[in-house]
């Protein structure tokens, strides 16, 4: 490969590091192309799997200020650029893996932290962030129907209260 084209390719890595919110490192060998081909589309829609040269992508990530991924890359390496949910393609990344061993996480970056093969997986662990996001606005609705009911008793009380008073003004007049 010429000069000129190494330059551009760098370009191009650096550029889906810095618009990416997540890189998954992974070690692909013994994978076929059929194989490969099922990664990429169980990785979901918002994210985009290349195989990349190693020396190439270590620069790239470098001038991305990426530096914690440069001992990741050797052996036959592959990037899953990841512009939306991390966990989507996390959980793509674990089950493929479960079902072909040949797959290796080796780690990856999360919003400019490096996170380990383990990490990963732990973030595949999670829910979504659609569900995740479901779960708070149902915990808050929760809460403020709580407060809503503490609200609405006070008054309540207090009627109740007075009503009380009321009566038992009314017997001890009506007994006079």
């Amino acid at each position: 490969m010429a000069r000129p084209d190494k330059a551009a390719a760098v370009a191009e890595l650096t550029e889906q590091f810095r618009n990416s919110s997540a890189a998954m490192l992974t070690e692909y060998r013994g994978l076929t192309v059929a194989q490969l081909k099922t990664l990429r589309r169980s990785l979901g829609e918002n994210a985009q799997y290349a195989v990349v040269k190693n020396t190439l992508t270590k620069i790239a990530a470098n001038e991305a200020g990426i530096t914690t991924l440069d001992d990741l890359f050797n052996g036959p390496t592959a990037v899953a650029f990841v512009t939306g949910d991390p966990v989507e393609s996390a959980k793509g990344l674990r089950d493929f893996a479960k079902d072909n061993p040949n797959l290796v996480i080796k780690g990856g970056v999360l919003d400019g932290k490096a996170l380990s093969a383990d990490e990963i997986k732990k973030l595949a662990d999670l829910e979504s962030r659609e569900v995740l996001l479901a779960k708070l606005a149902g915990a808050l609705k929760g809460k403020q129907t709580q407060a809503a009911q503490v609200f609405q008793a006070l008054p309540s009380k207090l009627v109740r209260t007075v009503d009380a008073l009321r009566a038992k003004q009314a017997e001890q007049g009506g007994a006079e």
